[in-house]
């Protein structure tokens, strides 16, 4: 039976600790599971309830932190540190597994020793509803070969994965190291990338494999402001990819071009997705413009400027009410449209 260590950094969430160490202990039959609780000096009750789950459950080991230690230092702690399973996976406190995850993607790690991950589909559900109905009966699944699942990311300019659907060899986990320091919004993006250099990835098919809590504290919550950091620490995390992974990555020259055309096309269209929208006034325009033009001096080239461009000479004011009628906007809609059917399907 394969073992995993699953990792739950808790700051503030005591709340959510029970139902979280539930869907891991309760509802992953066939899979042997240890769990570490990590409360990063919560000044709430929340490293009593660890303490209480821990005295309830044997299988259940707690870390409190006297000092608040960062969310990185945390997961680094229980990921480096103190797994010892023949799988590793990490956890929020306010998220969930599905019933079976740990068990499907045990299974695939053991079939395909060549994959150092496996991941599936999340599940995103609001703060205080209800969780949405999950599958839990897998069709079959599909390794992607590494070199190829990483250059997807740089063509993408993006991340696929929101975190707790994954499970991660041990072994590898401790040989790439864990997650960057320098890297506090855009660390796991650039985790799963170099896991990806160096070992294939697998994807459960079919079946959901976690769910994903969104609420105004989630770390990827970001205003207008932070779409602009968001972009800004994706460049940071491909850049530090292929300087970590450069010996791995002899063409590292053309995915650095793909990665800073494909941000330069998102800055731009973020840029004119505002007129769109009529949010000019709270959108930074100017500057996803100059972010585009460090990505890629020649961006003036791009269609996405030129859909920027135009949209000045109508105006901010009435954009929005010629939206329908401009080709970029309504294709816009299709691109996203198609983009969302793909990861429902194949993850990627």
């Amino acid at each position: 039976m394969s073992t995993v260590s699953v990792v739950i950094p808790c700051y503030k969430y005591g709340h959510f600790l029970a139902d979280c160490v539930k869907s891991v202990l309760d509802e992953q039959p066939g899979v042997d599971v240890r769990l570490l609780i990590i409360d990063d000096a919560s000044p709430d009750d929340s490293a009593d309830v660890a303490r209480a789950l821990a005295a309830a459950d044997p299988r259940i080991e707690v870390r409190v932190h006297e000092k608040n230690q960062g969310h990185i230092a945390t997961y680094n702690e229980g990921l480096l540190e103190w797994a010892d399973g023949d799988y590793v996976a990490l956890l929020s406190a306010d998220d969930r597994l599905v019933p079976g995850a740990l068990v499907r993607a045990a299974a695939l790690l053991d079939a395909h020793p060549e994959a150092g991950f496996a991941y599936g589909r999340p599940l995103r559900f609001r703060h205080g509803g209800p969780l949405p109905a999950a599958r839990t009966r897998a069709a079959g699944s599909v390794v992607y070969p590494g070199r190829w699942w990483l250059e997807r990311r740089f063509r993408e300019g993006t991340g696929c994965i929101t975190s707790p659907e994954v499970v991660v060899r041990t072994s590898l986990q401790r040989k790439v190291g864990g997650y960057d320091p320098e890297l506090p919004h855009a660390g796991d993006i650039e985790m799963w990338m170099r896991l990806a250099a160096h070992a294939d990835v697998g994807y459960v098919r079919g079946a959901d494999q976690a769910f994903y809590r969104v609420h105004g504290n989630n770390m990827s919550t970001t205003d207008f402001g932070g779409q602009l950091d968001d972009l800004r620490q994706r460049l940071v995390a491909f850049d530090s990819v292929l300087d970590k992974c450069a010996g791995l990555l002899p063409d590292a020259g053309r995915l650095s071009a793909l990665a800073r055309t494909r941000l330069a096309r998102c800055a731009l269209r973020r840029a004119y997705r505002a007129h769109d929208r009529g949010r000019t006034g709270v959108v930074p325009v100017e500057e996803l413009e100059a972010f585009a033009a460090e990505c890629l001096p020649q961006y003036t080239g791009l269609p996405e400027y030129r859909a920027l461009r135009r949209r000045r000479r109508i105006g901010a004011r009435a954009m929005p009410y010629l939206q329908p009628l401009v080709l970029s906007a309504v294709a816009d809609r299709g691109r996203e449209w198609l983009w969302w059917q793909s990861w429902k399907r194949r993850g990627i």
